[in-house]
């Protein structure tokens, strides 16, 4: 049992969840057959996906779920109790992947039932009620994936979120060419699908997920294994969408490149299988695992921010008498639960900057189809364009991982100094949008699409340093409640609201560079008001990554 339930095939069961309950960064293909069938306009459309936003990134109903039925039990020593929740024997983190399996599918069940004409249309709040549904089932499947991960993976924290949330990213692209392959370009078949795909996988492959009491150990080789699959599977898609935008496939053509794509995706199992095999056969070599300093030893030993234990080797007496006061960092010495990180300012400040960097994010995804057609690209084109937005997204996403753990192992870099430079690129990518010049949805959505990316892995690392692991899952989902909140203003009042005033009365639908430039002129403004946040967030936090996080990742590795 072992072979087919440990860490590292928990890794490859949430890869496939991952990229499976994308739902929500497909919604320009389903949103035209939406708006025709319901007879919505261009706010209302908008309107029904900032529910769907709210459901995709308003996850702190999962995280509280998380935090009730999987047991956390810290090193002795660790600051923080033990779980003592009643439902915390009844099971673990597939328990939390079952709700969300669920509700995607009704969710889903009904959009689909309601554009098919199995039902009546929907009032708007229904409609609204049904998005948000089946949006909010991918935070539970988020959720668990990313603090599952964490906790069995604490070395290299940005790493395994970085890949978690990159096929998060990466999944509209591969649903985008399930689609065509299976769907023959029928959107209302494809919702279909969006029901059933991801609630079969979940229930396959949830009991894989689980808490792995294994810490220490020298696994980044293997957590670059599934890196090294995932840039693959990357060039590969975007190969596929650069070949479609040139050349109309056949069946037999379309179903040879996803026999090809499933076979990519199926190989972080076999990455697994030999990871386990290599750590099964490293400890049955060893007599005993250390997992605690001794008590005999001359040693310092500290516990890290995110509640994993840390077995530092003995350090110079200079260097063990430092001193670190409440002027020189942030608290650190305990694990904050939601009500404790609000009270104080840092959770603020990640709550601001990802009203901009997430919000202003899918400002411009819910309205990709919209954008495209008043600049005049063709349908193939602004598909193609919502499939390399997954591409960017994912970059975005895996690259911002990887990268945070390099500045901060090899480089002393913050990772708040990142997410700064993430916000000053997005300014330019608004500003590239806003110009309407010929091209433009092939630059300004690649560098908006990265640095959404790169938030989403930088705002659940960053918030478990700073606030612990234990209560992650509730806290970092509350943060990410800015995101729909930061939809609605920018989407629905922003860019539909000055849309609806551009647009023909009588069809609802605008042409022309002025449809747009305004609105993105806007987000480029509040973009540049995050990055000032951004910045000072940097700085409140430069000596607790400074003194602390690092001094504490440089004993891990000398593990």
């Amino acid at each position: 049992m072992e072979w087919v339930a440990n860490r590292w095939t928990g890794v490859a069961a949430a890869i496939w969840i991952q990229w499976s309950c994308g739902a929500s960064y497909t919604f320009s293909i389903y949103s035209p057959v939406l708006k025709s069938t319901q007879g919505y306009d261009q706010s209302t459309l908008d309107t029904v996906s900032v529910f769907k936003d709210i459901g995709a990134n308003f996850g702190v109903l999962s995280g509280l779920l998380y935090s009730a039925v999987t047991p956390y039990n810290p090193p002795a020593g660790v600051p923080g109790s033990p779980s003592k929740s009643k439902w915390a024997s009844l099971g673990g983190p597939w328990v939390v992947v079952a709700v969300g399996a669920v509700q995607c599918f009704v969710g889903f069940i009904f959009i689909w039932a309601s554009v098919v004409g199995l039902i009546s249309p929907p009032p708007v709040p229904v409609m609204c009620f049904f998005a948000w549904l089946a949006s909010n089932g991918q935070t539970f499947l988020n959720t668990t994936n990313v603090v599952t991960g964490l906790r069995n993976f604490p070395q290299y924290s940005g790493t395994i979120i970085g890949i978690m949330k990159g096929f998060l990213g990466l999944s509209g692209a591969i649903l985008i060419q399930i689609y065509h392959t299976f769907c023959d370009g029928d959107p209302t078949t494809y919702l279909l699908m969006l029901a059933c795909l991801p609630a079969f996988i979940c229930l396959l492959l949830m009991f894989l997920l689980r808490i792995y009491e294994v810490h220490g150990g020298d696994y980044k080789k293997h957590l670059d294994g599934f890196s090294v699959v995932t840039v693959i599977i990357v060039a590969y898609l975007m190969f596929i969408i650069i070949l479609q935008n040139f050349i109309s496939l056949s069946y037999w053509a379309r179903m040879f490149i996803f026999v090809i794509l499933i076979f990519l995706l199926a190989s972080p199992f076999g990455i697994a299988t030999k990871a386990h095999w290599e750590e099964s056969r490293k400890f049955a070599q060893s007599d005993t695992i250390e997992r605690a300093p001794s008590a005999n030893k001359a040693t310092s030993s500290k516990y890290s921010p995110s509640g994993d234990e840390v077995e530092y080797q003995e350090l110079p007496s200079e260097e063990g008498q430092i001193q670190v006061t409440s002027d020189d960092t942030l608290p650190h010495e305990e694990e904050k639960n939601l009500l404790l990180a609000m009270c104080t300012v840092e959770f603020w400040m990640l709550f601001v900057t990802m009203i901009s960097g997430l919000g202003s994010g899918l400002a411009t995804i819910n309205n990709m189809s919209q954008i495209g057609q008043s600049l005049g690209y063709s349908t193939i084109e602004i598909n193609n364009m919502v499939s390399l937005w997954s591409m960017w997204n994912f970059l975005g996403r895996f690259g911002g991982g990887h990268v945070s753990d390099y500045i901060m192992h090899r480089k002393g870099w913050p990772r708040p100094l990142l997410m700064t430079a993430t916000l000053g690129t997005m300014i330019i990518g608004h500003l590239i949008i806003a110009s309407g010049f010929h091209g433009n949805l092939y630059l300004g959505p690649v560098l908006v699409g990265i640095c959404y990316g790169a938030h989403w892995s930088l705002m659940p690392t960053i918030t478990s340093e700073i606030f612990g692991v234990k209560h992650m899952g509730t806290i970092f989902n509350t943060i990410a409640a800015a995101s729909p909140f930061g939809s609605y203003i920018l989407s629905v009042r922003v860019v539909g609201y000055i849309y609806d005033m551009q647009a023909d009365e009588d069809d609802n639908t605008c042409f022309g560079i002025h449809c747009f430039m305004s609105s993105f002129f806007i987000l480029a403004g509040v973009a540049f008001l995050a990055f000032l946040v951004g910045l000072a967030l940097y700085f409140r936090t430069r000596r607790f990554y400074k003194i602390v996080v690092l001094r504490r990742l440089k004993h891990y590795a000398r593990r």
